[in-house]
Order: structure tokens, then sequence, then C-alpha cells
């Protein structure tokens, strides 16, 4: 559990008014000395995260946020970043002094939380130092109409029954989703080509490749890697037909030519395109590159940081590929990481990555807002096949949105 990627893990995120004890609840919940605790309000600037294990939950990260109350120009962007943190957040703990009680602050933040329908568990802190009763515990749970409980997290009182809470009230069940478990059987062969280029990482395959087989194991099937230039050889030697191929994006053409069409085929990053978010809007963002021209704005988003490569992926080959499509004059820009635009309305299409390092919660985020705002938004995959002119056969594993297909043929 201690390498389970970040992007699968729980996140619970702690927020509160500056000097509630944030940070001093972080380190009650970790055991460790992680975060840094001071009597002086505002000590936490930025979100900081830490992994841990919350059994019978299993893995999850803690992030930690400044004091939703914080003021001043250098402190409003920090109220920024914590209300940013409510992107990919699956529980939020709301950490209020027993000293200070319920404040308007504390009564908006929740509101806010609960109107983004994120499970909420509201702590009163510092009960070593003011004490609240019972009764006082349950009409602040009749008013804010969330599970309320006391601690004291610098003598680590009460923590035993918020951990309670917290596996009580997370919604880790929801996040148990599969990649490939559901398109294949016990004992099923699996091809996964898996080329290994200049940015690909030293020593070990990327995330998503990763995942994917492990899905496959999982369920009982079996994983067969190889390289592109030796898929050939890979299919004519195994005794059964292979139940599908998974490619990565990039080698698309390649693959789906030696693929024979009795045999399923797809990519990683289509996959991810269901895992992560929604194949359907994924999908219904590939009609709008036929509309693309000169002076059209297009977004390329990668959820990682990476080095760019002479062939990068992001920067080089899919605005090539788009211009060989669409013709020349269209401007790209590009965001990466954790950075989201806020203003998204200028673009005409956004493409983003598979989402390997982002949670559900962030890259459901990130669509519907593309929703509401009505931006079009694809995904690697779903582009690559799809100006490639395979993508009808990439889709072929996913029979309820096959039909969609008609409307986007290049």
């Amino acid at each position: 559990m201690n390498t389970t990627p970040v992007a699968n893990r729980l996140h619970i995120s702690i927020f509160g008014r500056r000097n509630a004890g944030k940070s001093t609840l972080i380190n009650a919940l970790t055991n460790q000395k992680i975060a840094v605790v001071s009597d002086i309000a505002g000590t936490t600037t930025d979100p900081v995260q830490k992994t841990m294990e919350i059994l019978p939950i299993g893995p999850v990260v803690i992030i930690d946020t400044a004091g939703y109350d914080d003021t001043g120009d250098l402190g409003n962007l920090r109220v920024e970043k914590t209300y940013d943190v409510l992107r990919k957040t699956d529980l939020a703990i709301v950490v209020i002094s027993a000293e200070d009680g319920i404040t308007d602050d504390d009564r908006d933040f929740i509101k806010g939380v609960k109107r983004k329908e994120i499970p909420t568990i509201v702590v009163i802190n510092k009960s070593d130092k003011s004490d609240i009763s019972q009764d006082q515990l349950n009409i602040y749970k009749e008013e804010l109409g969330v599970p309320v409980c006391k601690i004291s997290a610098e003598h680590n009182k009460g923590i035993d029954e918020l951990k309670d809470l917290i596996v009580k009230n997370a919604k880790y069940e929801e996040m148990q989703t599969t990649i490939v478990g559901d398109l294949i059987k016990p004992g099923d062969m699996v091809v996964l080509v898996t080329p290994i280029d200049l940015s690909a990482p030293k020593g070990r395959l990327i995330l998503p490749q990763q995942q994917t087989i492990r899905d496959i194991l999982d369920n009982d099937a079996i994983a067969v890697v190889t390289k592109e230039n030796g898929l050939k050889d890979a299919l004519s030697n195994l005794s059964i037909k292979p139940s599908i191929v998974i490619t990565d994006s990039q080698v698309f053409s390649k693959v789906a030519a030696e693929t024979p069409e009795d045999i399923r085929l797809t990519s990683f990053s289509i996959l991810y395109a269901r895992y992560k978010g929604e194949l359907t809007q994924l999908l219904m963002g590939v009609k709008k590159i036929k509309e693309l021209k000169a002076g059209s704005k297009v977004l390329i988003v990668e959820g990682c940081t990476h080095k760019c490569e002479a062939d990068d992926i992001g920067r080089v080959k899919i605005p090539g590929w788009l211009r060989k499509f669409c013709g020349e004059g269209i401007e790209f820009e590009w965001a990466n990481g954790t950075f989201y635009p806020k203003e998204i309305d200028k673009y005409d299409l956004i493409i983003h990555c598979g989402g390997c390092m982002l949670n559900k919660k962030e890259m459901g985020y990130r669509l519907n807002t593309a929703k509401e705002k009505n931006v079009a938004i694809t995904n690697y995959g779903m582009l690559i096949a799809y100006v490639h002119g395979i993508l009808p056969r990439a889709l072929q594993p996913f029979p309820s949105v096959r039909g969609m297909l008609d409307s986007l043929a290049p």
C-alpha cells in the first residue's frame, strides 16, 4: 500500500480558520511531525500533502491547507489555493477551535463544501482548553447537517473517534473502478504494446501501463508485453488469440495495421478516458476537431510535469498532427501539473492527457468545468485515433458508444 499512486488514494483535506489546529491534527492523524506547528496564525501558507494508511480504507492522501480567513493580497492568494484543493477532495475535515466556536467564516465554508456534495466532518479542536458538552455537539450537528466530534489534536485525544468517522463517511468504494477488468475474463490473453523511447522513464514502465497490467492480473487474465516492433512476432507466437490488444496511442496506426481485424484494439489513453473521466463527453469533444481552422485556440493539458523531449507528444506530435489534419494557423497553449486555467472560455478545444497523475475528483472537476463553459474537451487517445482514421476500431471494445461515431467521420 505504501507504493499506491497518489492519484489512486482517497484525498482527505483539512480546512479551517488560521490557528484552529489544522497542522496539529495532521501530525496526530499521521503520528508524524510532518506539518509545521506554531501559535502564530497563518503558519501554513500553501497546501501540503502526506500519504498514509487509514484502515480499513487503506491508502489515503492527507492535505493541509492555509486558513480560509486569511487576509491581504497574499492571504487572498492563499485562500484561493485552499479553495482549489476542493477540486480533488474526496472527504473534507473542517477544524474549528473550541475557544472560538463556530464563526460565520466556518458556516459559509461548510455550506460551500456541501454544495459541492463533498462528504464533510466537522472537528471541534482544542477541547483540552475549552471543553464542549455533548449537548452542544448535538446542536452543532443539527445546525450544520454533518458529523461532528471533539478532539484535542495536541494531546492526541479523540483521534480514534475521528478515524472511525473518516472510515464511516469516506465513499472509498466509489473509487474502486476497473481499467480493463470488465472487458476481459479469467484466462484471457491481453497484449500490451509499450514503446520504449526517449520520453519513457528509465528502468520502469509508465503508470498507466503498470496499472493496466495489475488490473489484468487482478482479473486472473494473462498479460503479454511487447514493444511496437515485436507485435507481429508476439501475435504469431501466441497459441491462443488475444482477447484484446492495448497500445500506446503514439503507435496507434502501426499497431492497428498489424493487429488482425477480429482482435479488439484500443489504447491506454482511451481506457483512461472512462477510468478517470467520462468516455462519452471526451468522444463528443472529437467533433470539434474538424471545425478547427486558422485562429482557433487549443489548450493541451498534461496532468504531470516532465522534461520536454524533441518528439514530445503534447508539445510536438499532437500539434503536428492537428496542423496536418486541419491546416496551419491553429494557436496552441499548454498547461501541466496541478495548474489548470480558470478561464477556459477562450479555447475552442481542450485536449487532455489520460490523467494518470490526477485523482478522479480533479479530473471530474476539469470535465465538469468544460461542460459548464460549453467548451469541447477530448483526450490524447481519442484525438490520435480520430486524426489517423482508426477511432471506430479503437472504440470497438465499447459498444455503448459505438453508435455515436457516424457523426464523427473525418
